[in-house]
């Protein structure tokens, strides 16, 4: 893989009411913030103060993007990007917000976006699975996945340290919440939705991981599973990498070095250095080879890409420096002509996307910076 040097600065417009301060992004959402609509263009997502930030490509691959368009969301302190096999985007916050007595409340909230570039839908308030305020202020953040007959799941730590989950019906009302137990689990769990419809969720915990297992499309959650494996809490990705089946992906905690993992195997370790945070994770076709491509964040807050081939993690894994540093986890995702697309927020709080040129292997173009 070679490197290019860093791109100018993008002409991306101010185009959105100014509620949230888009320059307000500690890091990254979690999630799919880099998602690829019906239209073959690209839309990226930014946490800000008060809301977040959209940033739209003005045509199916680029390389010119319409932005930034705040969308307003106040109480925020978290929030998960997640996408359906029908491109629909969903969007899941907790929020914090004083109730009329004074005390902090805390919910999870959802919105959706149809259309590539067009509006939200309206903030809908999913709830808190505890009915004791004190018990849900300690609610973790949602992540989620949708189904591959779109109802949405999302997931939260409990208070008590256990798996809550929430979930529509395919007739699109909202199922009641769910106590899937568990115990001292990460607050990051990973769900996966499998393209034959069912789901599975890994997370770290205290005694190592945990496995949840849909039983078939729409069914109940087996589990939880134990397994004693030591991923590093806050790492854990999940991504198909074969039919109904699932390779997981996490920080060691004992060499520090990225592994995978799929059920009924051992650990196989990647190498590289990452930081104690997630992983952006693409299965794509390279020079005619289906691969893995993951994107880490190292210690020293540089962005780090590595690659090989798709359930043969011992045949070798490659880590390829990429010169640019981020805050939180960079994303992937391909654009609406096969390209596979890297993005991250700088250490300014400004995104940046690279894209694949046309040469042999995974090499990018410049860095484009998208305008604030």
């Amino acid at each position: 893989m070679r490197r290019k040097s860093a791109g100018p600065v993008g002409t991306a417009r101010q185009d959105g009411p100014g509620t949230p301060e888009p320059g307000g992004a500690p890091e990254s959402a979690h999630g799919d913030w880099l998602t690829l609509g019906k239209d073959g263009r690209l839309s990226l997502y930014v946490p800000a103060d008060g809301g977040l930030v959209r940033w739209t490509e003005t045509v199916a691959g680029g390389p010119g993007w319409s932005g930034p368009h705040v969308v307003p969301a106040p109480g925020l302190t978290h929030l998960t990007v997640v996408q359906g096999a029908d491109t629909y985007v969903h969007f899941l916050g907790r929020r914090e917000r004083e109730r009329a007595d004074g005390a902090l409340g805390v919910d999870v909230v959802h919105a959706i976006q149809y259309q590539t570039g067009l509006a939200f839908t309206e903030w809908r308030s999913l709830g808190n699975p505890h009915r004791d305020r004190e018990q849900g202020r300690r609610l973790g953040p949602p992540v989620g996945a949708v189904a591959a007959d779109g109802t949405v799941h999302v997931f939260v730590r409990n208070a008590h340290g256990g798996l809550a989950l929430r979930r529509e019906s395919p007739n699109g009302k909202w199922r009641a919440w769910e106590d899937l137990q568990g115990g001292e689990t990460d607050a990051l769990p990973a769900p996966l939705a499998l393209a034959g419809g069912r789901l599975e969720v890994c997370a770290a915990s205290a005694s190592g991981v945990l496995v949840w297992r849909q039983t078939a499309p729409g069914g109940d959650f087996t589990g939880p599973r134990g397994f004693a494996l030591r991923p590093l809490p806050g790492t854990v990705t999940a991504l198909e990498t074969g039919p109904d089946r699932a390779t997981f992906f996490w920080t060691d905690a004992d060499s520090a070095g990225a592994a995978a993992w799929r059920e009924g195997d051992w650990p196989v370790a990647l190498g590289g250095s990452p930081a104690g945070q997630g992983y952006a994770s693409l299965r794509t076709a390279v020079d005619g080879y289906d691969c893995v491509v993951l994107a880490h964040r190292e210690r020293d807050g540089s962005v780090t890409l590595g690659m090989g081939g798709t359930e043969n993690e011992a045949g070798g894994f490659w880590w390829y420096p990429l010169g640019e540093s981020c805050q939180g986890v960079p994303a992937l995702a391909r654009d609406g002509h096969g390209r596979v697309v890297l993005a991250l927020i700088g250490s300014d709080g400004a995104p940046k996307v690279a894209r694949q040129d046309d040469g042999a292997g995974l090499s990018f173009t410049r860095w484009h910076t998208l305008g604030r």
